[in-house]
């Protein structure tokens, strides 16, 4: 098949690369002229596990095509991604002027039947305003040509996405006509030879879809770090909670550990979408309010530790930061816990020197120069350099190089011996007796 996706983003790429990999020759279309270049260059504008060597190896083999002209690749395509940006309006809402724009741009150049193909997260009823924006541009240009809209919702975790889309879990396809299902079957079919996945639905059901998911796995996350919060007041460890829960079949290990708070592109973007949507449609959705509400909180709770461990005084101090992507594999900060402590450490005071394995770059386009001029905020290239004089050691970010430090380089390195940990990586008596004070998620604190 030959395949155009408009969106060189997160999305966009790994969905462009992944079905390049599988024989297709697919078109990968953005406005933006220095990433189209990057790309062509094998310079790719996002960091993701195993991303650049099929991107880069389907380029050289011609299979995958970088263009800023989507009336190039309009002539060769049967089969339309829209990939881009939904981002939040201020009140909350998706917005679709990228979506739409490009819906637009499809019906100006379109030569031939098509599907248009909804890969980016848009609230129900999407579809009918992609569909109303192609035709109305088609019918200005006076031609009649056919084409069907389909909702296709991502499911790709960020640092383990090539891996996802070459091996679903399922494959969501909302279609109103036959011809449009079994299109999106054929292009699917490489991915699911084990056994069938795709599950067919109504367009707006499919929509729905992909929002109800990142709201339910979020719901589990906030939910955790409230009863973590319970915990520390009744003297009860929240691991072994999750443990004795997660045996439960019908709960699951899955999206149940207590931490810093979620972050990144989805969870908090679609769980504000999913309220508005509500709002919109005259429905209070108390409990989804509730989930973002306790994950504000919860990206305080590192600071707050921080905070009553020194007495509220940490003006002058230095405190290393373990982990500034809000996961680990990738590099994006975006509304990472990290970023929440970084600011009121630095509001209250404090000087602090932080380390990430591949979000090293990204932060520092992620605050104020001033900060970095003045030694207010330093990104070093060493977890240990971190450390060096640190008041404390704040772990954010749960990267493996994290999970079994050298204690005793550590505790020669801190000025204080001091581990805030945002993910209960560590066990507590091991660093009690390694001399550490400790403040974990929904435990219960250790003094040295």
């Amino acid at each position: 098949m030959n395949i155009t996706v408009v969106g060189s983003g997160y999305v966009g790429l790994v969905t462009g690369a992944c079905i390049a990999e599988m024989g297709n020759t697919v078109y990968c279309v953005d406005v933006d002229k220095a990433k189209i270049d990057n790309l062509k260059q094998g310079i790719l504008p996002i960091y993701e596990p195993g991303l650049e060597e099929i991107v880069t190896e389907n380029h050289q083999s011609g299979r995958l095509l970088f263009t800023t002209s989507l009336s190039e690749a309009v002539e060769q395509s049967e089969v339309f991604f829209i990939a881009v940006g939904t981002p939040p309006g201020e009140d909350g809402s998706a917005d679709l002027r990228y979506v739409l724009e490009v819906a637009k741009q499809i019906g100006d150049t379109l030569t031939a039947p098509a599907i248009v193909v909804n890969k980016s997260t848009v609230p129900v009823g999407t579809a009918d305003l992609v569909r109303a924006a192609v035709a109305e541009r088609l019918e200005a240009r006076g031609v009649d040509i056919e084409f069907s809209v389909v909702s296709n919702p991502e499911f790709l975790k960020e640092g383990a996405a090539v891996n996802d889309f070459m091996h679903p879990d399922r494959i969501v396809i909302g279609a109103d006509n036959e011809h449009a299902r079994q299109v999106m079957s054929a292009l699917y079919a490489p991915f699911i030879r084990n056994r069938p996945r795709t599950m067919f639905m109504g367009i707006r059901d499919a929509e729905m879809t992909k929002y109800a998911a990142n709201a339910m796995l979020a719901t589990k996350i906030s939910f955790m770090n409230e009863i973590a919060s319970l915990c520390e007041r009744l003297d009860v460890d929240v691991e072994n909670v999750r443990l004795g829960i997660g045996s439960d079949e019908r709960i699951g290990y899955h999206f149940i550990y207590a931490g810093c708070g979620y972050g990144g592109s989805c969870f908090p973007k679609d769980v504000k979408a999913l309220i508005n949507i509500a709002h919109q449609n005259d429905f209070e959705p108390k409990l989804l309010q509730a989930v973002e509400s306790r994950n504000d909180q919860q990206k305080h709770s590192l600071f707050n530790k921080l905070s009553t461990h020194f007495n509220g005084d940490l003006s002058g101090r230095t405190f290393a930061v373990w982990g500034l992507a809000f996961k680990p594999g990738t590099d994006d900060m975006r509304e990472a816990p990290s970023v929440v402590l970084i600011n009121s450490l630095i509001n209250a005071g404090a000087k602090v020197r932080a380390f990430d394995p591949v979000a090293r770059e990204t932060a520092r386009r992620e605050f104020p120069e001033s900060w970095f001029t003045d030694g207010r905020l330093q990104i070093v290239e060493g977890q240990y350099e971190a450390a060096i004089d640190a008041d404390a050691l704040c772990l954010v970010t749960e990267w493996k190089p994290f999970r079994r430090p050298d204690f005793r380089a550590l505790k020669r390195l801190l000025n204080t011996p001091l581990i805030i940990d945002g993910r209960n990586q560590y066990d507590r008596e091991q660093v009690k007796r390694e001399g550490f004070s400790y403040y974990g998620i929904g435990r219960q604190p250790v003094q040295a």
